[in-house]
């Protein structure tokens, strides 16, 4: 069962203990991304943890990797819309080691000059390579294409024109205005005992009060019917299309993901079956939903020849069609919740996906849900709220669409699907 503590300064502090596993996840969640920022500075949170393992006062960057690698462990960082985490796994025996290097990357990072225009150059490399595959920045387009006003719509990248206006003034800034207590929370999974854990996190922590509070108003997008159509030399064409979804605190999201797994979240799904298995028409055709604070998105994605375009677009339309005329079966929802149900108990099985379901949940809901709490969500799901989510999620005449490939770029959306 979890623990939850806070320091005096405010840092929320989640642990849970998994005695029968030999290692521990520790991650350093910070409730910031690029939907905190401005068109102007565009990937400044996505830099500023790639400078986080640039060297520290006391460490190079060599000796932060070199730390975690000569104990056998894992260190990494991911960015996303709404939240940056620093983690690291490593043995039980090595706890205090991982603490210490995050703690020292969070706190004593140099952000040199050299450093920082060295890693300019690497993330631009990194938005060459994104663009290189159509099949991930189909996705970022088909958001920026339905939240063009807003910054959740903008790539957690940055852009080319954005990074080359950041200066080291402006990193640090936008780090000492949003890295503040209040924003932090530090979930720690594995074979711990959660009062000593507290005690050395205490120790590396509970001085940090930067006395600045964070007055940031984020505006709730608001969705928009329109298209971006790219050319570009490929081999396939990639669409990406979709609907206004559900924010994370609806009351209808575990039924969303119950329908999503019937409609296009697996290998059993509708459109999986009927488009690549039955048709042969795509390798890779898939639908997700994309949930944030306030708002979220309902997604479909396939990727196929230029010549197919058309036909699996109408396909697609008619199985959004199919599930709006008639729901989905009892059979269908019985085996799509008992699908969320394993897959969500396997993810729990490894201390960092616990680690990670915990800290998000604490940093972004302000709660916890234990285990029994989810099942008993997803049990609660009927043919009602499906037929809730699927009357909210489907509506054809609020739809965005986004393609990559070898089409003209004035092609009629509206033929394209009808």
């Amino acid at each position: 069962m979890f623990q939850k503590e806070q320091m005096k300064n405010g840092i929320r502090v989640v642990m849970e203990p998994i005695n029968y596993v030999n290692s521990v996840s520790i991650g350093i969640w910070v409730k910031v991304g690029s939907r905190y920022e401005s068109i102007n500075n565009n990937g400044v949170s996505h830099f500023i943890e790639h400078m986080l393992f640039k060297g520290t006062k006391k460490r190079t960057a060599k000796e932060i990797a070199n730390s975690i690698d000569k104990i056998g462990g894992q260190l990494n960082a991911f960015t996303s819309k709404e939240s940056t985490c620093y983690y690291a796994k490593v043995l039980d025996s090595h706890f205090e080691i991982a603490l210490d290097v995050l703690a020292d990357m969070f706190f004593n990072s140099n952000f040199s000059q050299d450093e920082i225009d060295k890693e300019r150059g690497v993330i631009l490399e990194e938005i060459s390579m994104y663009e290189d595959s159509p099949e991930d920045l189909v996705h970022d387009l088909f958001s920026q294409a339905v939240w063009p006003e807003n910054p959740l719509g903008m790539s957690i990248l940055g852009t080319e024109e954005s990074l080359q206006s950041l200066d080291r003034n402006n990193i640090l800034d936008f780090y000492s205005k949003n890295y503040i207590p209040e924003n932090i929370v530090i979930s720690v999974v594995g074979n711990i005992k959660p009062q000593e854990v507290l005690t050395k996190i205490t120790k590396y922590f509970e001085d940090y009060n930067p006395n600045i509070r964070r007055s940031v108003n984020i505006a709730q997008p608001v969705f928009s019917s329109d298209n971006i159509i790219r050319s570009k030399d490929t081999e396939q064409v990639h669409l990406c299309l979709g609907f206004n979804g559900l924010d994370t605190s609806s009351e209808y999201f575990y039924s969303m993901l119950v329908v999503n797994n019937v409609f296009g979240g697996a290998m059993s799904s509708r459109l999986f079956q009927n488009i690549r298995e039955d048709k042969g028409l795509a390798y890779s055709v898939f639908s997700y939903p994309s949930a944030y604070l306030d708002c979220g998105l309902f997604s479909i994605y396939a990727g196929m020849k230029p010549t197919q375009l058309q036909k699996v677009s109408r396909l697609i339309m008619e199985e959004i069609e199919l599930i709006k005329k008639n729901g989905i079966t009892q059979e269908e929802l019985y085996d799509s919740k008992e699908q969320l149900k394993g897959s969500y108990i396997l993810g729990l099985e490894s201390t960092s996906g616990r680690m990670i379901s915990i800290g998000k949940s604490e940093l972004m809901l302000d709660k916890i849900y234990s285990p029994n709490e989810i099942i008993e969500k997803i049990s609660r799901v009927d043919m009602n709220s499906i037929e809730e989510v699927i009357k909210r999620i489907f509506s054809t005449k609020e739809m965005g669409t986004a393609i990559i490939g070898p089409v003209d770029k004035n092609i009629n959306i509206k033929k394209l699907f009808t």
